[in-house]
């Protein structure tokens, strides 16, 4: 089991006092002076923190980690620290429920993923039409019956630790006549027929997240879809996460927004020591869910923002309908506000298809910098480029193409571009710099970076960029090295900020 590491502040060691779980490793402080090696899952502040104190603790400390106790007085030192880490105060008669029921949440080993499409079959009872829409779908069509039975399932079984709670998200479309279910059984580890667990959810419980959560049997879950009445069901994709309970999504703080037609977005915002600027990271393509950069961002000791999305097999370009990307636009606004913070104190920044997102939102809050690593702006020519410049490379950028215009002709191609170009071209870069690190041979978009300096004609931009030989993915560390570089020396030479090695 995953240890959970914790440090406690205070005249009086809890874990004297209270009962801890087996996977907590507990260490108790008098004094805290010297700064940790590696933050802590959790704090607890039950004392006032010394002056001396507060610099190793504001390091020690992970934003939404840090619980205060009525013990510790709350002065200006500490209100800062508290506003830094997103503190929560905790009640001394909590404590006991926080450690028993709570503290779990708190691994430090996110995990989420998507069911792959493969992996879903449809059951032999069924009659009706189905049809498969690349990675992105399987469409139901005909009579299901008038009492909810299986219509399909996957075969992916997914492992559920002891002691770890499993979020599930379903991802769905239907006529109004269709009425669904969905079934989950706990099949023991190691066993074929061992059942020690069963839920149905219904479809009013599907509207939110499906949390199972078994504190004694470690084994695997396998899910079903039941269905009934008659017309069209689209199944869009099954995700499952390690939860944090009540306590955000992937990271402690992680927050999920979800569109009318169940499209997620996640962000993580850390406040840093809430001084300019706040850098805004949105994540590249990954099959594995989560956040990414969070590092990298972190080190720099300035407010940030991760940004992740995890439609399609690993993501679609941060591009959805109106009503996604107007919830993007107010995400991003909103942690602009919260710090008070203007465009010109904000530096957007991805690498490959985070370098879309970072660009494409980039046209509505026009940043003081977009810092980009291997740049994609013509979604419509990435996907061409899988017939014949990259063979088998990435196919999902088909199903972005089909997803977002309903076709793959070469109208269908044209018209993704324009989306971004459209934008890009209207929109005022007169006080942005684009900072850009890109492959001379890229095999996805190679004339982002050449495309992206004819398109900027605003008067007063800044665009400096770096070739590096190689296809896409050749050579990532390389890129990756010079766009950590280039950060540092915006956040030294334009904000007056050191960055820690």
């Amino acid at each position: 089991m995953e240890k959970i590491r914790v440090l406690q502040l205070g005249s009086e060691d809890w874990s004297g006092i209270y009962k801890l779980p087996e996977n907590i490793v507990w260490e108790y402080a008098e004094s805290f002076t010297e700064q940790a090696e590696k933050a802590y899952d959790l704090v607890f502040l039950d004392r006032t923190p010394l002056e001396e104190e507060m610099e190793p603790l504001y390091h020690a400390a992970k934003a939404y980690t840090l619980f205060v106790t009525e013990k510790a007085e709350v002065n200006e030192r500490v209100e800062w620290l508290c506003k830094c880490r997103n503190a929560e105060h905790i009640k001394t008669e909590d404590i006991l429920d926080f450690l028993s029921t709570e503290i779990k949440y708190y691994y430090s080993k996110p995990y989420g993923e998507k069911c792959h499409m493969t992996d879903v079959s449809i059951a032999h009872g069924f009659t009706g039409a189905v049809k498969w829409n690349g990675n992105y779908s399987v469409e139901l069509c005909g009579e299901y019956g008038e009492t909810l039975k299986q219509v399909a399932y996957w075969r992916c079984n997914i492992f559920l630790e002891e002691g770890k709670t499993i979020d599930l998200w379903l991802e769905y479309d239907k006529d109004p006549e269709v009425s669904i279910s969905l079934t989950v059984k706990l099949f023991v580890r190691g066993s074929i027929s061992e059942v020690a667990g069963q839920w149905e959810f219904s479809e009013e419980e599907l509207k939110k997240i499906i949390r199972i959560e078994q504190e004694q049997t470690e084994g695997v879950l396998a899910v079903s879809l039941h269905a009934k009445g008659q017309g069209r069901l689209r199944i869009i994709a099954l995700h499952d996460r390690i939860s944090r309970g009540s306590h955000g999504y992937f990271l402690p703080g992680g927050e999920r927004y979800v569109a009318s037609n169940r499209e997620e977005i996640f962000c993580y915002f850390d406040p840093g020591d809430r001084k300019p600027p706040l850098n805004v990271y949105f994540s590249g393509y990954k099959t594995a869910q989560g956040f990414e950069g969070y590092k990298l961002m972190k080190k720099m000791d300035c407010p940030f923002l991760l940004v992740s999305e995890p439609r399609l097999e690993g993501g679609s370009f941060y591009m959805g309908t109106e009503e996604y990307e107007k919830m993007m636009q107010e995400m991003l606004k909103k942690y602009m506000s919260d710090l008070g913070f203007t465009s010109d104190q904000v530096i957007f920044s991805g690498l490959s298809m985070g370098t879309y997102g970072a660009l494409y939102y980039g046209c509505d809050i026009r940043p003081h910098a977009i810092i980009l690593g291997k740049p994609l702006a013509s979604i419509g020519n990435v996907a061409a480029n899988e017939k014949y410049l990259r063979p088998g490379g990435f196919p999902t950028s088909l199903d972005v193409l089909m997803y977002l215009n309903g076709d793959t002709d070469e109208a269908a191609i044209e018209r993704l571009n324009n989306r971004f170009w459209n934008k890009f071209d209207v929109a005022d870069w007169g006080k942005t710099k684009f900072i850009v690190s890109y492959m001379i041979e890229d095999d996805y978009d190679p004339d982002a970076y050449n495309q992206l300096i004819s398109h900027v004609q605003s008067e007063g931009v800044q665009v400096y960029g770096k070739g590096i030989h190689g296809r896409h993915n050749d050579n990532t560390p390389a890129i990756v090295f010079w766009f950590s570089s280039q950060y540092e020396k915006i956040l030294r030479e334009d904000f007056g900020r050191k960055v820690r090695r």
